[in-house]
């Protein structure tokens, strides 16, 4: 019974030395912000109570009490602008998305792709920022523009949300090509 006894003895002080102390944690650490999950994401976006796009993603992470709020796309998100007759005009991809809604923009990284489907054109690179305001992309990383006969090939890039229009800030060059060099 003596063993008995000494043993929890022994646990109890060992117990007793396990204590946590809050004065003992900085009071200055900052602690992460747990974000709120969501999963099969699917957002209008509109413009004076016509539909411009919808948003799908297969998962999103939204941290509200960040510094500056912000809505992440680690899993892929998806594009599809409209013209005013509801008609899919250009379509946009990416790997990964991070919209800050304060400065209403959206950062895209990590293949990402936009397509004009009237025109056929489609630009390919790394990084892409949205404006959601003035309607504009804008890259400062090398893009590719596949177009039904050609490619073109640059630095930095200017484009509408619909990829009607684009120019190419420090334009490379080009390769013609026929019709079936197209990518899908």
């Amino acid at each position: 019974m003596s063993g008995f006894c000494a043993a929890l003895l022994a646990v109890l002080m060992l117990l007793s030395g396990c204590e946590n102390k809050i004065k003992d944690t900085p009071s200055n650490v900052r602690r992460a912000p747990i974000p709120e999950e969501g999963e099969k994401i699917e957002s209008y976006l509109s413009e004076g109570a016509k539909v411009k796009g919808k948003l799908t993603s297969p998962y999103m992470l939204r941290y509200q009490k960040a510094d500056t709020p912000y809505s992440e796309f680690p899993r892929t998100l998806h594009v599809d602008f409209y013209t005013d007759s509801l008609q899919i005009e250009s379509q946009m991809d990416a790997k990964y998305g991070k919209y800050l809604p304060s400065l209403n923009k959206v950062f895209l990284r990590d293949s990402v792709v936009v397509k004009n489907i009237l025109k056929g054109d489609t630009l390919r690179t790394k990084e892409l920022w949205w404006d959601q305001q003035t309607q504009k992309f804008t890259t400062d990383k090398p893009v590719e523009i596949y177009m039904k006969d050609k490619i073109l090939f640059g630095d930095g890039m200017e484009a509408d949300q619909n990829f009607r229009w684009y120019t190419i800030t420090h334009f490379k060059g080009s390769i013609l090509t026929s019709q079936n060099a197209m990518p899908k």
